[in-house]
């Protein structure tokens, strides 16, 4: 594994947790009940102290080391390594619920094989530490599947239809490149085919506890972590470093 692959796995972990991070933290003061603003702006905050940890490693591989806040604000759309499915948009409380819920469990398992592996001790430090935090996400949004699923007609419909919309983005979770293949090989990364095997058997466990199907013969889409993003990503990095680009070194 090279250190421009190595920087790349931290890059992508780090650029999925920044990405949900700020859409999560853009519900605060518009959740539907007080204690769901508060869950997910918590949620929000784990997030993206773990993205500080993996984008500050990544920053001193780069031949011109750089902080996290410069990889966080002074990147451009085509730079960052992030999952489509975490820059679609919020939407309606369903399709946020939805897309935390595929993308949790996934996280989960990463993290999992990232805390137990040794090839690199800070990335298994940081990824202990996330254990702990991404098991409270996977049971947030997992228990607000079955509970709209469960619920009434049209939470049942509702959730149903945020499944059959966001489902597209999922295969790209699995699909691995040069730097993934490596990683892999090096024992950092787990083996994302039987890791799928897995995560399918989860995400389609707590959809039957919900009534819910999963979507069938489904056009997969990718290009995310290549760089090739949808034109949310931009919109929502616009607003997210309008600050530190217009003040750039600024203290506070």
């Amino acid at each position: 594994m090279t250190n421009s692959q190595l920087t790349d796995i931290l890059l992508r972990l780090g650029d999925d947790s920044l990405v949900l991070s700020q859409r999560l933290g853009e519900w605060c003061g518009h959740a539907p009940i007080l204690e769901e603003d508060i869950a997910l702006t918590n949620i929000a905050l784990d997030l993206l102290g773990q993205t500080q940890s993996y984008l500050t490693l990544a920053g001193n591989l780069l031949s011109e080391t750089k902080t996290d806040d410069e990889l966080a604000f002074h990147r451009d759309a085509t730079d960052f390594q992030n999952l489509l499915l975490l820059e679609q948009p919020n939407g309606h409380f369903g399709d946020t619920i939805a897309r935390q819920f595929l993308f949790d469990i996934f996280s989960l398992l990463k993290v999992q094989h990232l805390a137990s592996q040794s090839v690199n001790t800070d990335i298994a430090a940081i990824a202990a530490k996330a254990v702990k935090e991404i098991r409270y996400h996977v049971d947030h949004s997992s228990k607000w599947v079955v509970r709209l699923g469960d619920g009434t007609p049209e939470s049942h419909d509702r959730i149903q239809k945020s499944i059959n919309d966001l489902w597209k983005f999922t295969g790209e979770m699995f699909m691995c490149d040069e730097s993934d293949n490596a990683g892999t090989q090096a024992g950092l990364l787990p083996d994302y085919t039987s890791m799928k095997i897995e995560w399918l058997s989860r995400v389609e466990d707590t959809l039957n506890e919900a009534g819910l199907t999963i979507p069938e013969n489904v056009d997969m889409k990718s290009g995310g972590r290549r760089g090739q993003h949808t034109e949310h990503l931009s919109i929502m990095l616009e607003e997210m470093q309008v600050l530190p680009r217009l003040h750039p070194g600024a203290n506070w």
